[in-house]
């Protein structure tokens, strides 16, 4: 008897913890919730990119040195530069493979200058002579953005063009954009790719940071 109201009360225990216990599948009154699949992952990572790019929380792009006695520019900001990388990987946006090229930018940008391959310029003042962060912002290749709205970046539409399951190529165009838009904003378009590393999305090539186009003189 008085095993058999033991087991009576375990079994009541049992039922009880599986009643309040909470669940670990994704279902909700009847259906399952199934994880955002790879397309919206790559859509919301572009948008947070460019979110981040264009914050306080970016990198100051071309981190010039000038000279002390004036404000020519004469080369790069190696030590702000390291910083920049720090917080490049600390985004946690951005694949291995997409910080190095910026780095090798930066670092192929400084010996032109110091070379003077590219000629000096005011650095307070004037555009750098430069295709890179100069005359239009890398993050965007815009000037501006095509609509007033808050948080313009959140209206990125991506198209993926090739996805597996350790890469992808796609584009981003400009959303919901009005009727009476200008049609060069309708058909723009920004390249990039993602790869996957330790399971998560990151950006490993952006248009704006194209190595050949970003290390040219303006105009070429």
């Amino acid at each position: 008897m008085r095993y058999f109201t033991l087991v009576v009360l375990a079994g009541h225990l049992l039922f009880s913890w599986q009643q309040a216990a909470p669940k670990t599948t994704s279902e909700t009154a009847g259906k399952t919730i199934k994880p955002a699949d790879d397309k919206a992952q790559i859509q919301q990572l572009i948008r947070q990119v460019v979110n981040w790019g264009e914050s306080a929380k970016s990198i100051n792009l071309l981190p010039l040195l000038t000279t002390n006695k004036s404000d020519y520019c004469i080369g790069m900001n190696l030590k702000m530069h390291k910083l920049n990388l720090e917080k490049l990987k600390a985004a946690n946006f951005f694949a291995a493979e997409f910080i190095e090229n910026y780095n090798q930018i930066i670092l192929t940008l400084d010996q032109k200058i110091r070379r003077k391959e590219i000629e000096k310029w005011h650095a307070n003042g004037e555009l750098p002579p430069l295709n890179f962060a100069s005359n239009v912002d890398p993050w965007t290749l815009c000037q501006d953005v095509p609509y007033d709205k808050p948080n313009p970046y959140d209206f990125i539409k991506t198209n993926v063009i090739t996805l597996d399951n350790h890469q992808g190529m796609a584009y981003w165009k400009w959303g919901k954009l009005d009727a009476n838009t200008d049609a060069s904003w309708k058909a723009f378009t920004y390249r990039f790719r993602v790869v996957k590393e330790n399971g998560k999305w990151k950006v490993a090539y952006l248009q704006g940071f194209d190595f050949k186009n970003s290390t040219s003189k303006a105009g070429l």
